[in-house]
C-alpha cells in the first residue's frame, strides 16, 4: 500500500472538523499521530488500522507539526464510529472530546429515587442541564438547581451532547430511548446515550446498534449503590460499550460514583449488573435470616452487628440495611419491584448461560412474597417482614 497522508483521511484534516456536529466540536483534537502515520506507512490495511484504533484509546500531547490545537499539550483521546460492519473498507474516525462542563451539554431522562440525586450532582459540578421526568413535578429540585425541563425525551436529546436514562423497567428504557419521542430520535450525530438503568443485557446490545447507525455512541452502565451512594456520589458504576467513550467521559463518572469500570462491549455492563444482583439476593435472604436468628436467641441485634459488621461476614446491605430493619424503615433505596425485575433478567440470562443457580432462584421467591404483602413499593431491607410472616415471627 502506498503511504497515505494523514491529511487525506477525512478526520485528520484539521479544518473539517470545525464544521462537525456539537457532539465533535471544537478543536481538531487527534492524537498520536506520528503512530498512525507509521502504520499507514508500514503498508498495513485500513482494517487493521480500524481494528488498532477500536482497542486502542490512545492518549499524547499536541507535539505534532501543522496540526494547531487552540489548546496545546491537551491530552485527548481517539474513539471511532463506523456506519458498516468491519471490513477492508476504509473507516471514518472521530474524535471525542473529552467532556467538561464549558463543552459538554448533558441530559437526564428519569429522576425517581436515584436519578434525581445523580442528575444533581451533574448539575453541581457545572453541567448544563436539560431534564425530563413522566411525573413533571418530579424535575422541581433540579429546575431549582438550573435545569431545562423538556417535554419528552427526544427534546432533552435535542438539547444535549450526552443523554443519560434512569428509568424502572426494559420496557421503559425502550420507549425513552427507541420511541418515536425517544431520546435517539433526538440526538444529533457523535453524540453518546448512556443508560444507567439496570436492564437486559440483550437490549442494551440491540440500542448500542441502532445507536451506532444513526452515528451515535451507546453505553449501558448500571450502578450499584442504593439512594445513599447516589445521594453521596459513591456509587459504582460498570459500563458495557466503546472504551473511547469511556474514557471521554470519566469526568461524568467521577462527578457521580466513586468507582467506575469498563468491563467490555455493549451488554457487558448489564451483565456485570447481574452478577452484583445475584451477590446482593442471596446475602440479603442470609441477613434477614441472621437477624430473626439473633432475635429468637435473645441477642440484642444491635450489639450482634457491632460484632459481625467488621468480620468476615461484613457487607454493603450488613452495615447500610441492617440499621433501617432494625428501625423498621423501609423506605425504598432500591424498590421490591426493581429486585424482582433484575432477579428475572438475571434467572433468564442465567438459563441462556446453562447454570443452575438455586440460591438466586429461592431469593426470587422470597421476594416474590413480599410482593403478596403489599410490600413491591417498599425499600428490599423489607424482606425481614416476609421472613419473619414465613417463620411466624411478629416483626
Amino acid at each position: 500500500m502506498a503511504s497515505t497522508s494523514i491529511a487525506r483521511l477525512p478526520i485528520f484534516s484539521a479544518s473539517p472538523l470545525l464544521n462537525r456536529p456539537r457532539g465533535l466540536r471544537n478543536q481538531t483534537t487527534v492524537a498520536g499521530f506520528a503512530r498512525i502515520q507509521n502504520i499507514l506507512n508500514s503498508g498495513e490495511s485500513s482494517y487493521e488500522l480500524w481494528c488498532l484504533l477500536s482497542r486502542l484509546s490512545l492518549k499524547a500531547n499536541w507535539s505534532t507539526p501543522n496540526y494547531p490545537s487552540p489548546k496545546p499539550k491537551v491530552r485527548v483521546t481517539i474513539w471511532f464510529k463506523t456506519h458498516v460492519t468491519p471490513s477492508k473498507n476504509t473507516k471514518q474516525f472521530y474524535p471525542m472530546e473529552i467532556a467538561h462542563p464549558e463543552t459538554t451539554r448533558v441530559g437526564w431522562i428519569g429522576t425517581g429515587v436515584m436519578g434525581r440525586s445523580m442528575c444533581s450532582h451533574l448539575l453541581n459540578a457545572g453541567y448544563k442541564t436539560s431534564v425530563f421526568n413522566r411525573s413533571a413535578e418530579k424535575l422541581n429540585d433540579l429546575v431549582h438547581l438550573g435545569a431545562v425541563a423538556c417535554s419528552s425525551p427526544r427534546e432533552v436529546a435535542s438539547k444535549s451532547d450526552v443523554v443519560f436514562s434512569m428509568v424502572g423497567y426494559p420496557s421503559d428504557v425502550e420507549e425513552v430511548l427507541l420511541g418515536e419521542q425517544g431520546a435517539l430520535a433526538g440526538l444529533s450525530s457523535g453524540g453518546v446515550i448512556v443508560d444507567m438503568t439496570t436492564s437486559r443485557p440483550g437490549l442494551a446490545e440491540r440500542i448500542a446498534a441502532e445507536a451506532l447507525a444513526k452515528g451515535v455512541i451507546a453505553l449501558d452502565a448500571p450502578v450499584s449503590g442504593g439512594d445513599i451512594g447516589a445521594r453521596e456520589a459513591r456509587l459504582s458504576i460498570m459500563v458495557g460499550g466503546d472504551q473511547g467513550a469511556f474514557d471521554a467521559l470519566i469526568p461524568l463518572w467521577k462527578v457521580m460514583g466513586a468507582t467506575y469500570v469498563f468491563q467490555g462491549p455493549a451488554g457487558c455492563g448489564q451483565h456485570t449488573k447481574m452478577v452484583n444482583q445475584i451477590l446482593i439476593a442471596s446475602g440479603m435472604v442470609g441477613l434477614c435470616e441472621a437477624i430473626l436468628y439473633a432475635k429468637q436467641a435473645g441477642l440484642a441485634p444491635e450489639l450482634v452487628l457491632k460484632s459481625v459488621s467488621s468480620g468476615a461476614a461484613g457487607s454493603w446491605s450488613l452495615s447500610n440495611l441492617t440499621p433501617r430493619i432494625l428501625k423498621r424503615d423501609f423506605a425504598p433505596g432500591f424498590f421490591v419491584d426493581h429486585i424482582v425485575k433484575d432477579l428475572s433478567i438475571a434467572i433468564e440470562e442465567a438459563e441462556k448461560l446453562g447454570l443452575q443457580l438455586p440460591g438466586l432462584n429461592n431469593a426470587k421467591k422470597v421476594y416474590e412474597f413480599l410482593q403478596t404483602m403489599d410490600h413491591g413499593n417498599s425499600g428490599t431491607q423489607a424482606l425481614i417482614l416476609a421472613m419473619a410472616k414465613l417463620n411466624g415471627i411478629d416483626w
